[in-house]
């Protein structure tokens, strides 16, 4: 059975931290990208950042570039993603993505919520 199970949300003031956990089961994690997926209350969803399935690749969204650094463990099929300088409009559901050509996999999500 694949899992994606993500970790690490919670209530944090603004220019707080977090780190997020996305633990993979089931599946070969080493051959998928992997992605951080949020969604705002009300909003759709955006993407936030992805990587390689080496981890030699990253990419980020505009919006969270130079505050959130995203990261894979292969060996214990985890993905992070470091949150710092965190703002109110980061304030969303967290989701991770595993991705392989026309193959996906979905995480339930994690709650982060930015406020004082």
């Amino acid at each position: 059975e694949v899992q994606l199970v993500e970790s690490g949300g919670g209530l944090v003031q603004p220019g707080g931290s977090l780190r997020l956990s996305c633990a993979a089961s089931g599946f070969t994690f080493g051959s998928y990208a992997m992605s951080w997926v949020r969604q705002a209350p009300g909003k759709g969803l955006e993407w936030v950042s992805a990587i390689s399935k080496g981890g030699k690749s990253t990419s980020y969204a505009d919006s969270v570039k130079g505050r959130f650094t995203i990261s894979r463990d292969n060996a214990k099929n985890t993905v992070y993603l470091q949150m710092n300088s965190l703002k109110p409009e980061d304030t969303a559901v967290y989701y991770c993505n595993a991705h392989f050509i026309l193959q996906e996999y979905w995480g339930q999500g994690t709650q982060v919520t930015v406020s004082s």
